[in-house]
């Protein structure tokens, strides 16, 4: 999630993030299935399925697309990190654009590999006042996550995110998307993981709030203090 810390080109950099977001959907996608198959009727079996992939799979693509990226996969961070003037304007709309086809390209893969068909609509309705609220919490609970590990242990960031992304699965209503790229490419999936065309804008709203949130008061809260102050 840290920014690059080599001189990777804006070509190499929007590649990792296409890349490292289409294999994150393909995993998503592709892990509710495999589950939703196996799990005979019980979601919670299949749930669990779902959330453990996504948590692993999250700490390795983290791992390999940090250093060329930042491993953002995600429009909100994104926009965290142009904000704090870390990624330039021009960059954070390719790297927005970059993690939406990725995870378009995730989905279609994922579909594939299960022999569903590569395109569809979701019509998984997720709606209401507490399934908005779950995403704005999930998503300031992860950019929460990003900020204060990038401040204090910059190494544990692919571990701290995954493990976060692992228990929110399970403490949110939403099952914690916390993500407009990975909104929008499972609004394009009928299978266990998706989400109706009709809930994704309430739920990328709900995601861009909370990562503001998170922005204004983890700035204000891990700002250094000037010397001299207790």
């Amino acid at each position: 999630m840290e920014p690059p810390r080599e001189a990777f080109g804006p070509a190499r950099r929007l590649a990792a993030e296409t890349l490292g977001t289409a294999l994150l959907l393909a995993v998503v996608v592709g892990s509710g299935i495999m589950g939703d198959r196996l799990a005979a009727g019980n979601v919670a079996v299949a749930l669990l399925g779902n959330t453990l992939a996504t948590g692993a799979a999250l700490v390795v693509l983290i791992t390999i697309f940090g250093p060329i990226s930042g491993a953002h996969f995600n429009p909100a961070v994104t926009l965290v990190f142009a904000l704090r003037h870390e990624l330039g304007p021009g960059l954070a709309a390719a790297y927005a654009a970059a993690q939406v086809a990725g995870g378009l390209l995730g989905v279609a893969a994922a579909h594939a590999m299960f022999a569903e068909p590569i395109l569809q609509v979701s019509t998984h309705f997720r709606g209401g006042a507490a399934q908005a609220w779950s995403e704005v919490v999930a998503t300031f609970g992860l950019v929460a996550t990003i900020l204060g590990t990038l401040r204090f242990r910059p190494d544990f960031t692919p571990f701290a995110v995954g493990l976060y992304i692992t228990s929110a699965y399970w403490f949110t209503a939403s099952t914690s998307f916390a993500n407009p790229a990975v909104t929008v490419a499972r609004s394009f999936s009928d299978t266990f993981a998706g989400i109706s065309p009709s809930s994704a804008p309430v739920f990328i709203g709900a995601q861009l709030v909370g990562a503001l949130l998170a922005l204004g008061l983890f700035g204000w809260l891990l700002r250094p203090e000037p010397s001299g102050r207790l």
